[in-house]
């Protein structure tokens, strides 16, 4: 649990010149644009928001100080350091709170009247303003972790918008008498859902890892027994769809597959797929995983993220029907253009959103929501399942490098607040993950995070059933 700031350092990545980084657009962003955004969102999070004015006029029933101080108007992308402040036993930063201390929450009869600016915070974290008008990038044109309130603060493993939403609620149920419950998953109206995703950026490999972990195990028969396979041109060990598919239907959950659309190398060399998706061997592979509860999504390639275009060119070597989901190879995201091409291309959801650097939430909420399009000042049309968890950054050497022993008892926080707030876990398992020469981020560590979820109870669901439910509220 997060108890105060911790040290903060940045970088600073000269982008390369494949990624010239646009001007954002300019501000401001009035008040009732901020609220009208965070209001939808919070209905969202809740069954059955009864109707009441929110906001910060002297007439409103819940009422907040704008205590922005003109920051909407500007394009700083950091805001002033954020008062520290108890809520249910949790010690919470709050951004943009008055200068001098208000109570949290005063409930007089008939009326709520909320101390720091709630709104303005959790539309700073849940638009990516951050991000947005920050320039920094690193090596794959990313918004680095580095860089973040949420690094700087130490709050990455707490959906804090959702905290906030959770003030609000107490604030609503208090002059409404009506109780709100956290939305509901799925037809068992489970207490928070799971999203069970794998990135198929390579399937022709495997062969070294495995002799590799054979020859440290002392297994010499099995070396030999590897090497004769692969002479005789048997299927890799990472040419495992199936396998995948299986593994996760064991523990109750829809696999939803990202394919990788480009075999093309990018322009500064970064690899894509080492398979041909429109082949018709895999097409007809991916028919049956299909057929048998999978999703079939789209794993833009590295590039289509900038490049007006390249995304919906690449949607269309999918066949018909069209994938109606997204994530970017590599978590490439420019917020300055992705989200308006993930819009123009026609997706219905994208799940990009998550720092490779660490678990947790990158815009610190732990539901669906609507990205911001900072030049036309509202929602886009698409929703972002935000991605919490991916199996490279709890070991890979340039992020967590944890052990298998550790995995489980870093995770275990962060599902319990998920499952606080009726959220979704978003998990990211690599096909080439599931070869059991992988001992630290395996199969077995995958066994592990699918049994603790599903012993919580979550509703396992793909990307458009997620997104059939949200839309619909």
């Amino acid at each position: 649990m997060a108890t105060g700031p911790s040290p903060h350092y940045f970088y600073v990545m000269t982008l390369p010149p494949a990624f010239p980084l646009p001007q954002p657009a300019p501000a401001p962003l009035p008040a009732a644009t901020r609220l009208a955004y965070v209001l939808r969102h919070f209905h969202l999070a809740y069954d059955s928001v009864p109707e009441v004015s929110i906001g910060y006029e002297e007439t409103a029933v819940v009422r907040l100080e704008d205590a922005s101080g003109g920051f909407f108007s500007g394009q700083a992308p950091y805001p002033p350091a954020p008062q520290w402040r108890d809520w249910c036993g949790t010690r919470l930063p709050f951004f943009f709170s008055p200068p001098v201390e208000a109570p949290l929450l005063h409930l007089p009869a008939g009326r709520a009247f909320i101390g720091p600016d709630l709104i303005s915070a959790a539309f700073y974290l849940l638009s990516g303003w951050q991000e947005y008008f920050s320039a920094e990038r690193d090596q794959h044109g990313r918004f680095p972790y580095a860089a973040s309130v949420q690094k700087q603060y130490g709050f990455v493993t707490l959906p804090l918008v959702n905290y906030y939403f959770d003030v609000l609620r107490a604030a609503v149920e208090h002059v409404t008498g009506q109780p709100l419950r956290p939305r509901r998953w799925g037809p068992a109206q489970a207490a928070f859902a799971g999203f069970i995703t794998h990135d198929i950026d390579t399937i022709h490999g495997g062969w070294g890892t495995r002799i590799r972990s054979q020859l440290h195990q002392g297994h010499l028969p099995r070396v030999v027994q590897t090497l004769l396979y692969k002479a005789a041109g048997r299927p890799s060990p990472w040419n495992n769809l199936e396998e995948v598919q299986e593994a996760t239907t064991k523990q109750g959950a829809p696999s939803t597959f990202f394919m990788l659309g480009s075999q093309q190398p990018a322009s500064n060399g970064t690899l894509n797929a080492d398979y041909d998706l429109t082949a018709a061997s895999m097409a007809a592979r991916l028919r049956k995983l299909a057929a048998r509860g999978a999703e079939i999504a789209s794993h833009a390639s590295y590039g289509t993220a900038t490049t007006p275009g390249r995304l919906q060119a690449e949607r269309q070597r999918y066949g018909l029907p069209a994938p109606t989901g997204n994530r970017f190879h590599y978590l490439c995201w420019e917020p300055r253009i992705t989200p308006q091409l993930v819009a123009g291309a026609g997706f219905r959801y994208d799940s990009t959103l998550g720092f490779a650097e660490h678990f947790g939430f990158r815009n610190s909420y732990c539901h669906p929501f609507f990205p911001f399009d900072f030049e036309q000042g509202q929602a886009l049309a698409f929703l972002e399942l935000p991605l919490n968890v991916m199996d490279a950054t709890l070991h890979h050497p340039n992020y967590l490098q944890l052990s298998a022993p550790q995995i489980m008892p870093a995770l275990q926080p962060l599902f319990a607040e998920i499952e606080k707030f009726g959220g979704l876990t978003t998990l990211l398992w690599h096909n080439d993950h599931f070869d059991p020469a992988n001992d630290v981020t395996g199969p077995r560590q995958f066994a592990e995070i699918m049994t603790h979820l599903q012993q919580r109870g979550a509703a396992f669901l793909t990307g458009s059933q997620i997104v059939a439910e949200v839309w619909t509220c």
